[in-house]
């Protein structure tokens, strides 16, 4: 068996621990392992451990890598992404400069109505042709694994379309359908809701081809009664369940996800707190999207510490969008986290690996560096965990490994 090894690591953010999403104090907690290194075989991490044990374990075949006194982490697991779609929303961007509203973009025709007609234009090769270009950007910013949603599209064809480049990336997908109300169902939200639940819904599950259902829950999109029929729909086909909640007003949407039990509730910006213990007691990993607050000029963060405090396990995500949220930099959300919501950089490293690994439901797999798990992880030019939020706007990643396989190095 062919072996791979990379030794003389200044850290080894291994994050082991318990074998589930991480509460409390515990996200603090990173499992680091200083002068250490990996082992990698078939694709999978053999050993992890201070050099001499990686050194002794070593075989004459194997390949060694010089870690140069950088920092090895697991691959960062982006856990919300909107990053298929056509054309991009820089008259929206220009618009916003000049002081217009997120709801006054809309109204004039941006927004997310402006990606779907773009999107709808596009071939399904010219959708995997730009969104191709995106998932080298992931790549270059250490990101290993990224959930995607479908809802630029918002026809039947359009969002299986969508769906069907998610899958060629090898993103977790996510059916976003109720994302908006497409032009030509307004005034007619009821008669889309129902075509999401009776046509996409059964399409989709039947041809597999998500493992989510998302609905973009707000009063002016899809209000809670409509948020409930279809994402109730979506469980009766085996899909599991996501939920854009609260991120411009508090409508309940996090109150939803509790009822349903959801994987996760996504934003949360105005989520009061005394929902954090229904949350809590339902299971719902919090994911935070710290970088749509930073583009809209907005200053309302959602409360990781008040979070955290309540003992939820927070995820944090870039929401990489053409709209509200262009970065596919977990490091630039790893230093808003750390500036603007007030988190210690080793609870966001720990929401951007192991507790977005568990809610996408691949924390056996991947956002830790154990035996046994999928070998990716990511030389970073930094010999200290915390210079990774701490210089902002830089690209980190020296290598980064998928499979044990190298798929970027930084000349």
């Amino acid at each position: 068996m062919r072996t791979l090894a990379v030794v003389g690591c200044s850290q080894v953010v291994t994050l082991r621990g318990p074998a589930r999403p991480r509460v409390g104090g515990e996200l603090r907690e990173l499992g680091i392992i200083d002068n250490g290194g990996i082992l990698v075989g078939e694709g999978r991490i053999a050993k992890v451990g201070v050099r001499e044990e990686i050194e002794r374990a070593i075989e004459p075949d194997t390949e060694v890598i010089d870690g140069g006194g950088r920092i090895l982490l697991p691959g960062f697991v982006d856990a919300h992404t909107h990053a298929v779609f056509a054309g991009n929303r820089v008259d929206d961007f220009a618009l916003r400069a000049g002081g217009a509203s997120y709801g006054q973009i809309a109204a004039s025709g941006g927004g997310i109505r402006s990606t779907a007609g773009k999107t709808r234009a596009a071939s399904e090769e010219e959708l995997f042709e730009a969104a191709s270009r995106y998932r080298e950007w992931f790549v270059r910013s250490g990101t290993t694994t990224v959930e995607a949603k479908s809802g630029y599209g918002l026809t039947l064809e359009d969002e299986m379309k969508m769906l069907r480049v998610i899958r060629r990336l090898g993103y977790v997908p996510t059916f976003l359908g109720a994302h908006e109300v497409p032009d030509e169902f307004r005034g007619r939200r009821g008669e889309y809701v129902r075509s999401v639940v009776n046509e996409m819904l059964p399409r989709v599950a039947s041809e597999r081809l998500a493992e989510y259902c998302d609905v973009f829950s707000e009063p002016s999109v899809f209000p809670i009664e409509d948020a409930r029929t279809i994402l109730r729909a979506a469980r009766r086909l085996g899909l599991g369940l996501r939920i854009h909640a609260d991120q411009l007003e508090g409508s309940g949407g996090a109150g939803l996800a509790a009822e349903l039990r959801a994987a996760t509730a996504d934003h949360l910006e105005h989520t009061e707190p005394g929902v954090f213990a229904a949350l809590r007691e339902a299971g719902v990993q919090p994911v935070l999207l710290p970088a749509s607050v930073y583009t809209l000029g907005s200053h309302r963060f959602a409360d990781a510490r008040a979070m955290i405090e309540a003992g939820l396990a927070v995820v944090l995500a870039t929401d990489f969008n053409p709209g509200s949220a262009p970065t596919p930099s977990i490091p630039m959300v790893l230093s808003i986290a750390c500036t603007q919501m007030k988190m210690h950089p080793s609870e966001a490293i720990s929401a951007v690996t192991v507790n977005a690994s568990w809610s996408l439901g691949r924390g056996q797999e991947a956002g830790t560096l154990e035996e046994g798990k999928v070998a990716d992880f990511v030389l970073h030019d930094c010999s200290d965990y915390r210079e990774l939020a701490y210089f902002f706007g830089v690209e980190h990643a020296h290598a980064v490994f998928a499979g044990g396989k190298l798929v970027f190095q930084r000349c």
